[in-house]
């Protein structure tokens, strides 16, 4: 998820009138249903095949060829231009804009305050906000629970490396799922943990991943992209986040979080076409339970028959509700 380059926090943007902005928009307007295809832009700082942003454009995508929403987007958006990009978009009259609001939350819940005919979803870690802001997250730690407990079992060295963007709670919370499913199977495992402060920079991922090789880390969690490309190159595992990148680095990525927006974007597509958009809180529907994650198939060429038995028993648990993966959003910390 997406945070001010110059490293503010989204508390430290919002900490003036929060509760001011939370509020704004009360009594918006009487929503009507809309005939199909339905006007939908994206906004994003980052390239669209970053990994955040590569899933929710694969949803939009979707939604498209279906011929429910025509779809523009814009990509590598400075924060300091994306206010402009988002108000050009609802003086568009665009029905639903989609965004990451992290380095611009106060300016975009603005934004939603002034044009409250135009639904307006955005990445946030924060309350919606009535009538028109609803807001997503990356919930998808019950997946992020079962790669680490592929990776506690494959170490060798007991040792995994961890290369994260920003420490946020988007980040934290799968990090810490992560640690825990290692930890589950394997007590003895250690972490190190470093963030880039980056959210797309794989020249920095691949060289902090490459300090932890030599730190004596088998296995590398590729929260960024550079993470694999130095796995690959030492001769060391790594497990993806978000996205499969199996494909591209065969016999390093043993095992994937997989994060699907389906679920999300076509609730909020149907709720703009039928007229019943509300602000609400879209996390949920980025859990297992939902649809919303998921774990990538384990090869057993890469990963022993036995564990991925384990991995798949507890998967069942997860989706029955019988174990709940805690969700944990502070800064994790090395422990070796």
């Amino acid at each position: 998820m997406m945070r001010d380059e110059r490293g503010l926090s989204r508390r430290g943007l919002l900490a003036a009138g929060g509760a001011a902005l939370a509020s704004a928009g009360l009594g918006g307007p009487a929503w009507a249903a809309k005939a199909k295809p339905i006007a939908v832009a994206l906004v994003a700082s980052v390239p669209i095949e970053q990994q955040w942003i590569s899933r929710i454009h694969l949803a939009l995508k979707a939604a498209e060829t279906r011929g429910d929403i025509t779809y523009v987007y814009s990509e590598n958006v400075a924060n300091t231009d994306a206010e402009r990009v988002i108000r050009e978009y609802a003086e568009g009259r665009k029905d639903l804009i989609i965004g990451e609001a992290f380095g611009l939350e106060r300016p975009a819940r603005k934004i939603a305050g002034d044009y409250k005919s135009t639904a307006f979803l955005m990445g946030s870690s924060f309350p919606a906000q009535a009538p028109n802001l609803s807001v997503f997250d990356n919930y998808i730690q019950d997946a992020s629970f079962l790669t680490g407990m592929v990776a506690g079992k494959e170490t060798k060295t007991n040792l995994i490396g961890m290369v994260g963007g920003y420490a946020i709670p988007e980040v934290n919370r799968l990090m810490h799922a992560f640690m825990a499913g290692a930890r589950s199977v394997n007590p003895d495992v250690k972490f190190l943990v470093s963030f880039i402060n980056s959210w797309y920079d794989p020249p920095k991922a691949k060289e902090t991943a490459f300090a932890m090789i030599e730190r004596k880390a088998d296995v590398l969690y590729a929260e960024r992209f550079g993470v694999s490309d130095a796995a690959k190159e030492r001769g060391v595992k790594a497990v993806g986040n978000v996205i499969d990148t199996a494909a591209q680095y065969p016999g390093t990525v043993i095992a994937s979080a997989l994060w699907h927006m389906e679920p999300t974007i076509d609730r909020a597509v149907a709720k703009v076409i039928d007229g019943s958009w509300a602000a609400e809180d879209y996390g949920p529907w980025s859990h297992m339970a939902k649809g919303g994650c998921s774990l990538a198939p384990l090869d057993p060429k890469l990963v022993p028959q036995p564990v991925i038995d384990l991995v798949l028993a507890k998967e069942k648990e997860i989706r029955s509700g019988a174990f709940t993966v805690a969700v944990n959003d502070s800064e994790p910390k090395s422990t070796a």
